[in-house]
């Protein structure tokens, strides 16, 4: 198919099923005709079968949001979250560059060890402190050497939506179950809306000299202890929750999980900011969008 129509723009979308996939599909322009294919679909794993597809659909751009993302369970399942994360999205990179198209790649925040104090560059040197964050490495330095001249990848945080599974819902349902919470309030981040993600990855899209690393999630911070007093006290505005419970801050050291997270893993996007030309929404008004769009499901 010849890439030269421009009439005729393509993209797809990899792991259409996930929060960045879901939104995606809810945000696309008009003026992209989107095939968004599910794991079940297209598995980026398969090599035969994810080429056939590709060659098939002959996108101008591929946007991977497929991914292996349970991150303590990626403990016990190294070789899966690998296979995912770094050897798929290497073989996605490799098809893309035989096809012409540019690839465009979701990496995380725990690329990063979270021993600085200030927000993280898309230039600082990862060092993941988990299997998950050493899996989403691995496929972004696949990736660079690989695609290089026509790949872009994009790292976020703390992503949450109104659908699949992550911390707001969860947080919203164990309001409703518990008599009192406990949560972290010693690891730092940003909270991000997928819907935030996807506008700015649709606007890396419209931008086909844009190549490199950059950086993705709403302005602020915030630890989860902050980000779930915000998510109790928003979703109570909103009546989507009928009480408010006792909320209380404790030590990561308190509450064991499998992998270890980096204590502070807020991202720089100065530079994607100015780049697409965008003005940055602080994360509780990102909330509070996406609370009230809970509320109407």
């Amino acid at each position: 198919m010849d890439h030269t129509n421009s009439m005729e723009k393509r993209v797809l979308i990899t792991g259409a099923k996930g929060q960045a996939g879901t939104e995606l599909v809810k945000t696309a322009p008009s003026s992209w005709e989107v095939i968004a294919l599910t794991r079940q679909e297209l598995d980026i794993c398969q090599p035969e079968r994810t080429e056939k597809s590709i060659r098939e659909i002959a996108p101008h751009v591929i946007i991977n949001t497929a991914a292996y993302t349970p991150v303590d369970k990626a403990e016990e399942e190294p070789r899966k979250a690998f296979e995912v994360n770094a050897r798929g999205a290497a073989l996605l990179a490799e098809i893309a560059v035989r096809h012409h198209a540019r690839i465009i790649h979701i990496s995380s925040d725990f690329v990063f060890d979270g021993r600085q104090s200030h927000p993280y560059r898309p230039e600082d040197t990862p060092v993941p402190l988990n299997i998950y964050g050493k899996s989403k490495w691995e496929g972004e330095k696949k990736i660079k050497e690989i695609a290089e001249g026509q790949a872009v990848i994009l790292r976020t945080s703390w992503l949450y939506s109104s659908h699949g599974n992550n911390f707001v819902k969860t947080i919203l349902k164990l309001i409703q179950e518990k008599e009192t919470l406990k949560v972290v309030d010693d690891q730092v981040g940003s909270p991000t809306w997928a819907r935030g993600l996807a506008e700015t990855l649709w606007k890396i899209v419209g931008k086909p000299s844009l190549k490199g690393t950059y950086h993705w999630s709403d302005a602020g911070v915030a630890s989860w202890y902050d980000f779930a007093i915000a998510i109790q006290e928003e979703a109570y505005a909103l009546k989507l929750i009928s009480q408010t419970i006792p909320i209380y801050p404790i030590c990561s050291s308190e509450y064991k999980l499998k992998a270890k997270r980096p204590s502070y893993s807020v991202l720089d996007k100065t530079e994607t900011w100015k780049e697409l030309n965008i003005t940055p929404k602080h994360w509780r008004k990102a909330l509070r969008e996406c609370l009230r769009e809970i509320k109407e499901l």
